[in-house]
């Protein structure tokens, strides 16, 4: 009999730690908006995407390379920074051949804090390239530790919804004896026929803090499936595509 590879779901960054990083994929899940925006920046032809962990680092290494340096802090732009975090600040005409240096209150955080626990492959993923993450995790057979982001340790909705759709995907040929991802499929199985309106039905924080600044269009584009459907990975301090 076939010894399927395991299946875990970490659904805060707090929580990393309990689980074997260096055996595992880790698929770092940050659905509003780093690993959205990461895809489709990849997808519209980026060069790379540079994952940095402060606003410091953003600049002086963009600065070095002659790279585009975003971030975002609490949701808006961050100080000393021209872009931000939302996929619409990043067409092909824009990013195409460019090198792009980011970093996020949660997401870029999150990334380095797997590199730390020793992970030794990490890929990022969202609805926007929801294909290309599933189709991989099933084509590698190995353990994966679905990795969301959350908010400041907090535990939030929409990265927990979409560690559900990958179980829900993917779950045949993993071994999961892992609540929190049976609890993350259940809560997808429950808000799927409408991602958007079940965020606000539910008034989830994240939702609720970026539609204050009218961003409503960048959260109905960061829960539609397969829009930028590319696979970035992590590779010598980079995100490169597969």
């Amino acid at each position: 009999m076939e010894i399927k590879p395991t299946l875990h779901t970490s659904l805060s960054p707090s929580l990393l730690n309990l689980y074997d990083a260096s055996n595992s994929i880790v698929v770092i899940i940050d659905v509003l908006r780093a690993t959205s925006t990461i895809a489709t920046a990849l997808h519209n032809g980026a060069k790379c995407v540079i994952p940095v962990n402060s606003v410091s680092r953003c600049i002086e290494l963009g600065n070095q390379i002659s790279a585009i340096t975003a971030g975002e802090r609490d949701g808006k732009i961050a100080e000393g920074l021209f872009y931000g975090n939302s996929p619409f600040e990043y067409p092909r005409e824009f990013i195409e051949g460019q090198t792009l240096v980011l970093t996020t209150t949660n997401g870029t955080k999150l990334l380095q804090q797997a590199l730390e626990k020793g992970a030794k492959e990490i890929i990022t993923g969202s609805f926007p390239n929801f294909s290309a993450v599933c189709n991989y995790l099933i084509a590698r057979k190995k353990n994966v530790i679905l990795g969301c982001a959350a908010w400041k340790d907090r535990l939030n909705i929409e990265d927990t919804l979409f560690a559900g759709a990958v179980v829900d995907k993917i779950k045949d040929h993993f071994s999961i004896n892992c609540d929190s991802s049976n609890m993350a499929e259940m809560l997808f199985q429950t808000a799927k026929n409408d991602l958007y309106s079940f965020m606000k039905n539910k008034n989830a924080s994240h939702y609720h803090r970026l539609s204050g600044y009218g961003l409503e269009k960048d959260i109905r584009f960061c829960l539609t499936y397969d829009i930028s459907n590319v696979l970035p990975e992590y590779e010598d301090g980079k995100l490169i595509l597969r």
